[in-house]
């Protein structure tokens, strides 16, 4: 009840300041309060009023203001700041006149369609889009009159279209009742849907608008693309079809933040005064949001001025014209390429399903194209490779001196002797074979020759993100023997359909570790890739101890592939590991024999060593 005496607290704030004014009458505060209590929108804030009413009327002072226009100044922020509604305005008018709205006169056909073409523009842009401004939303009465001239006129150019574009950036007026009209033309018949709710406090009544099962003429249809455009100047009931279509999920809405006008505003005069208050006599509330546009209009989806953004718009569509293209040429790719045949073919048929089901109807960008299409992809295959890229060149072969050599080695390698003659070796990224074949004796002879005489090594992978698989089988081969030749591991290449022999190779560069001395490898979830592959041989074959995290469960190097014509690509893992005795690697990672945290493994695999080594001493 406190903040409803808003209207006697301002009086109490200025009567000290300014001098008696006997032109306004002691009730002026109880009739604005009075056409509040029955007019305004939102009852629920009106609790108390009468008894702030009820006060009021005992008090015969008279009001102490010094003029009309600041007195409603004055009032104006005490209603604005207790009900907290920006709409409420209370104003001294001696000389306003009650604006009536036209109607509109019987016209002849002739006449009838010179004055549609005039407040109607529509046009067909390039790609078959159809392009619509209306600046003023048509009421039910009118709609029903005129609507064969609607059709023939405008409704039937934009059917055959196959996107379209509806301009309502500057259309500030309209009539609640062609809310439903709008909208369903451009959903179902059945079911009806329920758009929005209106509540009107003069007759304290609520009217649900539903969306229409019939209509004159063709429905435009759920699966064809709508674009609404706005503006700051978009306002009231075009607010609402764009706020209705938007929360549907039926439209896309482009441009500027609307005024965030309102359904209905009153300008009612107070008693026998020249005193008017402005009131917002009804509001709607949307089923869907449980919330309103009014007053704080409606957020575009994508927002950009008003002047570019039809630009945006037709962007967007053109797009969109492309992205059933791009998803099958997504799907195909997997089919074809993907490593794991089945899976390939499953993943592409949900694809498939979700493109059919309109999962990517509403992309409004390459970008956003490319990170569904990338979240779908892992949804639904699980490989953190299968996803978008982008199509980066490989760099061309840097012609370094074998000093910079010396020194990218140095930085890229990381040795260290331990307690107990036990090496470290640590190296975050595999190498390409080529690469790592013509720099072997430098790498040698500054890296591999400070820990291949020790006694046990630890290989520090849990920082290492892959690479290249191309030199796995000449790495694995320094922990093995030469006078044994050893399958390490098969691959199978999707795209060719053959599988590559992993085997020990009988020749390398510098000194073997061989098979007899103890090798721990530490992983964390960041292993991956390459380093996957190396553990997964390493533990297969028994002749390493894994400790740490279960690696990432990523995959071979991934391919990239061009999406048909477009310029959108795919990563595609192409290889897999032999898995005929059970699944290898990809998908699931390689749990450790010892299994601790990341930060915990260095030390574990110390601790080991230590306890095996300081026992023979």
């Amino acid at each position: 009840m406190a903040k409803t005496l808003f209207l006697v607290a301002s009086l109490l704030v200025f009567s000290n300041v300014f001098i008696a004014y006997a032109a306004f009458p002691p009730s002026l505060i109880v009739d604005i309060a009075k056409i509040l209590l029955d007019n305004y929108c939102s009852p629920e804030k009106m609790v108390g009023m009468q008894e702030a009413i009820d006060a009021a009327s005992t008090n015969t002072e008279i009001l102490s203001i010094p003029d009309p226009e600041t007195l409603a100044n004055v009032l104006t922020a005490g209603v604005q700041s207790t009900i907290n509604d920006p709409r409420l305005k209370i104003t001294h008018e001696p000389d306003y006149l009650p604006v009536v709205a036209p109607q509109m006169p019987p016209l002849p056909p002739e006449q009838l369609i010179v004055v549609l073409q005039s407040s109607i523009k529509l046009d067909i842009l390039d790609g078959n889009i159809g392009y619509l401004r209306i600046d003023h939303i048509l009421g039910e009465e009118v709609a029903e009159k005129i609507g064969s001239l609607l059709l023939e006129l405008v409704w039937n150019k934009i059917l055959p279209t196959t996107a379209l574009i509806f301009d309502m950036r500057h259309t500030s007026s309209g009539v609640i009742s062609g809310v439903p009209y709008i909208v369903s033309y451009f959903t179902d018949a059945e079911p009806l849907i329920h758009i929005d709710s209106v509540y009107d406090r003069p007759s304290n009544t609520t009217k649900e608008l539903w969306s229409m099962s019939t209509l004159l003429g063709e429905r435009y249809g759920t699966d064809k693309p709508l674009i609404i455009l706005t503006s700051r100047n978009t306002n009231g009931i075009a607010e609402d079809v764009a706020y209705c279509l938007q929360h549907l999920k039926r439209a896309t809405v482009v441009g500027e933040k609307t005024a965030g006008g309102s359904v209905k505003i009153d300008k009612i005069k107070v008693a026998d005064t020249d005193f008017y208050i402005t009131v917002p006599t009804a509001k709607s509330v949307n089923p869907v949001t449980g919330t309103t546009w009014e007053v704080k209009g409606v957020t575009p989806n994508i927002e950009v001025n008003a002047e570019d953004a039809l630009a945006t718009a037709i962007k967007i569509l053109n797009l969109r014209a492309q992205v059933a293209t791009i998803v099958e040429g997504a799907a195909t790719l997997i089919t074809e390429k993907y490593a794991f045949e089945a899976t390939g073919a499953e993943v592409a048929e949900k694809l498939k399903g979700l493109l059919a089901g309109g999962a990517y109807n509403a992309v409004n960008s390459k970008v956003e194209l490319e990170t569904k299409l990338s979240a779908d992809l892992k949804t639904l295959s699980g490989d953190k490779g299968l996803k978008t890229t982008s199509n980066i060149p490989a760099l061309p072969p840097m012609n370094y001196t074998p000093e910079i050599f010396i020194e990218l080695i140095r930085v890229s390698f990381h040795t260290d002797v331990f307690e107990n003659n036990i090496g470290y070796l640590r190296f975050d990224m595999f190498g390409d074979f080529e690469e790592v074949k013509a720099i072997a004796q430098i790498i040698v002879e500054h890296v591999w020759n400070k820990v291949v005489n020790t006694d046990a090594m630890i290989i520090d992978l849990r920082n290492n993100v892959g690479g290249p698989t191309t030199a796995i089988s000449g790495f694995c081969s320094y922990f093995f023997d030469a006078d044994k030749k050893i399958l390490l591991d098969k691959l199978y290449d999707r795209p060719s359909g053959t599988t590559k022999e992993l085997w020990t190779l009988p020749e390398l560069t510098g000194k073997r570790y061989g098979t007899k001395k103890s090798l721990i490898i530490l992983t964390s979830g960041a292993t991956a890739g390459a380093a996957e592959e190396f553990v997964y041989i390493m533990k297969r074959h028994g002749r390493a101890m894994i400790v740490g995290e279960p690696t990432s469960g990523s995959s071979h190097p991934a391919e990239t592939f061009r999406v048909g014509d477009s310029d959108v690509f795919l990563s595609i893992p192409t290889v897999h590991s032999d898995n005929a005795a059970g699944p290898a690697w990809e998908g699931t990672g390689v749990a450790p024999h010892i299994p601790v945290s990341a930060e915990a493994a260095l030390g574990m695999a110390k601790a080991i060593f230590n306890k095996h080594f300081g026992g023979q001493k």
